[in-house]
């Protein structure tokens, strides 16, 4: 199922080839540098998982991005139900993970303004968060051009104390 399009992304179910596309990107080091640690092919299939059983509970998710020119998959774009504890949660967030072969081309911005308007339109969203480490300054600059304001800073209770990506920043639609 296409859920949307934008002029170059069309946002849809995922492919059961989609999975292995999705293993190989989350072991790239480029593009898992804001991230802990890389993922495994199992570590990835239980986030397949977890998307899967989302869009079953939840009605959204991390949707499948296909670049219209080549019909290739580039990555996620969606929401998430965030369920850590933090005194914004539990929360919609939305987020975005691009294969290094689609940076640098505004997919990214593109598809998140897109699915913003998605979840306000047809989901009745009324607010959407957005966090990343504070030192992940693209995945910033992308929630600025979103038009999401900067609320706070705070330790992600997932990363481990010590570690450089534990501080994060929280990002809101309003």
């Amino acid at each position: 199922m296409i859920y949307f399009e934008t002029p170059r992304l069309i946002f849809r179910d995922w492919k059961k080839q989609d999975l292995y596309e999705f293993q190989i990107m989350n072991r790239d080091p480029e593009v898992m540098k804001y991230y802990p640690a890389l993922l495994s092919e199992e570590e990835t299939k239980a986030f397949y998982n977890r998307i899967i059983t989302e869009f079953t509970d939840y009605g959204y998710g991390l949707y499948a991005v296909e670049a219209k020119d080549d019909n290739s998959f580039i990555g996620i774009i969606g929401f998430h139900r965030a369920t850590f504890e933090a005194s914004f949660t539990p929360c919609i967030e939305i987020g975005w993970r691009l294969k290094y072969e689609a940076w640098g081309k505004g997919y990214a911005t593109e598809g998140a303004k897109a699915c913003l308007k998605y979840g306000f339109d047809k989901l009745g969203f009324n607010k959407v968060y957005s966090f990343t480490s504070n030192i992940n300054i693209p995945s910033q600059n992308v929630m600025k051009k979103i038009g999401m304001v900067k609320v706070m800073e705070f330790e992600h209770p997932k990363v481990p104390e010590g570690n450089a990506l534990r501080r994060h920043v929280l990002y809101s639609t309003n």
